[in-house]
């Protein structure tokens, strides 16, 4: 992750989606105000009170990785906004993209992005420009 920061720019976490959806649901829902939990200092939604139970019990599972900003962004050094439809799931992680065409970029090699991002993630960590 990089440090301790959640991307919550817009408001909620993943543009205020439901992070356990994009397992249990297999695509993005949107959360509701209803379902609500604090991780790391931001707002999660969910779609359901099971939803959020699940995140609230393993947190780890299911937040995005690199605290919800941009993978791909993330390889590159820099932090970047995203679009709740561009994920996927690699290894039982989820990864967020700017958009469904960089998300295409980063398809083209999930594992070399996921080895730069996590290298990269100190640094990026403590940038305070994002890329929108």
């Amino acid at each position: 992750a990089l440090g301790g920061e959640i991307n919550d720019v817009a408001g909620p976490a993943i543009q205020g989606y439901d992070p356990v959806a994009y397992f249990t649901a297999g695509k993005p829902a949107a959360g509701s105000a209803q379902f609500t939990t604090l991780y790391k200092g931001a707002t999660f939604r969910f779609a359901s009170a099971a939803n959020r139970d699940a995140f609230v019990a393993a947190p780890d599972k299911y937040a995005p990785q690199y605290g919800g900003f941009c993978a791909y962004g993330a390889a590159g050094g820099y932090k970047a906004v995203i679009d709740p439809a561009a994920y996927t799931i690699t290894n039982g992680k989820l990864y967020l993209n700017y958009s469904t065409r960089v998300q295409r970029s980063w398809n083209q090699d999930q594992s070399g992005y996921i080895a730069k991002a996590d290298r990269q993630g100190p640094s990026v960590a403590t940038q305070d420009k994002i890329n929108r």
